[in-house]
């Protein structure tokens, strides 16, 4: 079976609403729409939604505006249609059921009954034995009337994928050559779950051949899972597409990008004013794949050839980004480059542009109407906003230690203590209500008062201990920047806690 293909090209991304648009559907996106428009082929965007545990409602239209934000377009979607649709995966579940029916009867796959517990006994087992944990196939070869049996009792099952118990997979990667992997590695993947839905391993396979994608572009995280999808290309009988897997976002100690290092949150950049512009050029910069010299002016677009390419426009990216010198090292999202870019393209902006791009972040009238009425009680002249007001607008509010330790605690149990917080806020739903017993739970978790916990939480936010009431502006903020206040927060202790040493 070749990878060679001569079909137009055809690229896609498929997030998951699984919460905030991430800075690497951003980066893989970016990577597609310049590869599919490089060569006059069709960018599609898939949703991913076979996940009912962790879907989020108002994801998928965060997904499409954060990725419109910044400018990137996709021919085909669950928002614009196309040839090849239903473009959400949670409205192609039949579909999946008819190609696992394909697959149990060919035999590259089979219904394995086991029960949770039974399965995680087998998993404490393998543990025990100081062995990976993994199916052990014991269902690969039921009789029919062990499986009619089953059946007849209405005992729930999972189909697996039948991976070759000897032998390797090997594909290639665009950007490595071959991998090769050893069949004693891959596990029996389940492909369809107990509720009738896909894993993504199935439906991803699915998806791509019937929207005939030519150039699967994605994380190299997705590399251990590629055996399994060749395989799946082959109990079908199907072309394979080329794989082109990127090196994957780094923080600056080379561990990956993770929110309690990095805002990962495409929504807290646009909501603290990073323009599209300088985070698509930040995100180009990613992997290698410009050339060097040619730096771009931002307001005239003039080229200056002497110095190293650092500031470039998405059509100069289009023209001139090169897949075949993408870097394998990982490149690293480092925030003072960022804001050292948009810093660029802010100071090149005409007064008339600035104070525009103020007014629609900081001084929007949608922002503005949510603070207006927490001051409005409080105050007696309209100059007192702003002392009222301040950290709606300030980006560094670090408070001192004598606002945010309380009497009898230590700096690392408040660390400590604001680090479960921050956990505590990811899973609250992002309501007064929600907020307030996601906080109380963990005070009484760990034994904080009710004054405590809150004094904490508003010292993190506004750098005082008296402000506008602190849910409300939990609401104000967004859970994106009240995230980062929080990490950053725990970041700028720990830093200062290490130099007092």
């Amino acid at each position: 079976m070749s990878t060679e293909n001569t079909r137009p090209t055809r690229v896609r991304i498929a997030p998951s609403p699984t919460g905030d648009p991430h800075v690497g559907t951003a980066y893989i996106g970016l990577l597609n729409y310049i590869f599919a428009n490089q060569r006059g082929g069709q960018f599609v965007l898939r949703i991913e939604d076979t996940d009912r545990t962790r879907f989020v409602a108002t994801s998928e239209q965060e997904i499409f505006d954060s990725l419109h934000w910044l400018g990137l377009h996709w021919n085909e979607g669950p928002d614009v249609g196309g040839p090849y649709g239903p473009y959400r995966q949670s409205e192609r579940t039949e579909i999946y059921r008819e190609h696992v029916e394909i697959l149990l009867a060919n035999g590259s796959a089979y219904r394995s009954f086991e029960t949770a517990e039974e399965l995680e006994a087998l998993r404490k087992a393998q543990l025990a034995a100081k062995l990976p944990p993994r199916y052990n196939g014991a269902h690969r070869e039921l009789t029919q009337t062990q499986i009619d049996a089953y059946l007849a009792e209405g005992r729930p099952y999972v189909v697996r994928l039948k991976v070759p118990i000897e032998g390797e997979t090997t594909f290639r990667d665009e950007l490595r050559g071959d991998v090769k992997f050893s069949h004693n590695n891959v596990d029996d993947q389940v492909l369809m779950k107990s509720d009738g839905f896909p894993t993504y391993h199935l439906a991803n396979v699915v998806d791509d051949h019937l929207m005939h994608i030519t150039d699967v572009i994605r994380a190299e995280e997705w590399i251990s899972s590629t055996p399994k999808h060749v395989l799946l290309y082959k109990a079908f009988g199907w072309e394979l597409p080329k794989f082109w897997h990127m090196p994957l976002l780094r923080n600056l100690d080379k561990s990956k990008i993770s929110k309690r290092k990095n805002p990962v949150s495409l929504i807290y950049y646009r909501q603290a004013g990073f323009l599209p512009q300088a985070m698509l050029n930040f995100l180009g910069l990613m992997g290698g794949g410009m050339p060097a010299g040619g730096k771009i002016d931002p307001a005239t677009g003039e080229a200056d050839k002497s110095v190293q390419a650092e500031i470039f426009t998405l059509p100069l990216m289009l023209e001139q980004f090169a897949f075949d010198k993408i870097s394998l090292g990982g490149p690293v999202f480092d925030l003072v480059k960022l804001k050292w870019l948009n810093g660029e393209y802010l100071r090149a902006l005409t007064p008339e542009s600035f104070l525009t791009q103020l007014k629609t972040v900081l001084f929007s009238d949608d922002y503005l109407a949510k603070i207006a009425p927490l001051v409005q009680t409080r105050i007696e002249t309209l100059g007192q906003f702003g002392d009222l007001a301040d950290f709606f607008f300030r980006d560094d509010v670090t408070p001192s230690a004598e606002v945010f330790v309380p009497k009898k605690r230590t700096l690392e149990e408040t660390l400590t203590f604001s680090v479960d917080q921050l956990a505590a806020l990811e899973a609250a739903d992002w309501t007064p209500e929600g907020l307030d017993a996601a906080l109380r739970t963990v005070g009484e978790a760990k034994q904080w008062s009710v004054k405590e916990n809150f004094m904490l939480l508003r010292a993190i936010l506004t750098g005082r201990t008296t402000s506008p009431p602190l849910l409300e502006s939990l609401i104000v903020f967004g859970k994106a920047r009240s995230l980062d206040r929080v990490r950053r927060f725990v970041d700028t202790q720990k830093k200062l806690a290490t130099q007092k040493r």
